[in-house]
């Protein structure tokens, strides 16, 4: 099979997956309106006390994931987050995130997870501000750095196999809202 061919399968098997959509602007992009695709983690899974919740809002006409509540460093914790896993691997030409995020003037962070991010601890991140109006944000793959400890600095697009929205590292009240999120 050529690198072609195989770009074009791998890409089809992406669009072929019910989470996520092909966009006209060659965006890949997860379905807010399937909320059993996400899933809600905070740091009491290791003995932390941040709180808070993911809820979902579809009144409108876009569906709306918040995820909202205090993030406390007590405890050795620190995050509260919303994660989706992927159906299937990204296309190799995928080049990063891009959300639609409004909130409370705070900064938050998109954690990826990858085949080699075996440990819970570890994930690639990237940091991201909000403001009380919605704005879309582009974050590329260049500006994730490791987190964890023994991963490459680096890793392949391919290897993606979770996305996850967080407020993560410091005390605060969080609050974002995201009516889409995807890969560009």
């Amino acid at each position: 099979m050529t690198r072609k061919k195989f770009r074009g399968l791998a890409l089809a098997i992406v669009l072929a997956a019910p989470v996520v959509s092909y966009a006209e602007d060659a965006m890949i992009q997860f379905s807010l309106s399937d909320q059993s695709r996400w899933n809600y983690f905070s740091d009491q899974v290791m003995g932390g006390v941040s709180e808070g919740a993911a809820s979902f809002d579809a009144s409108g006409d876009q569906p709306i994931l918040r995820l909202t509540g205090k993030v406390s460093t007590a405890n050795r914790g620190g995050f509260i987050q919303a994660r989706t896993k992927l159906d299937a691997p990204l296309p190799a030409t995928a080049q990063g995130v891009i959300l639609n995020v409004r909130g409370n003037d705070q900064t938050y962070y998109v954690h990826l997870r990858t085949t080699r991010t075996v440990l819970p601890w570890q994930f690639y991140q990237a940091s991201f501000d909000v403001s009380e109006t919605w704005k879309q944000v582009r974050i590329p793959f260049d500006d994730f750095a490791p987190y964890g400890g023994l991963l490459r600095k680096t890793f392949d697009a391919k290897a993606v196999r979770s996305l996850a929205v967080a407020a993560f590292g410091r005390d605060h009240d969080a609050d974002l809202s995201v009516r889409a999120v995807g890969f560009y």
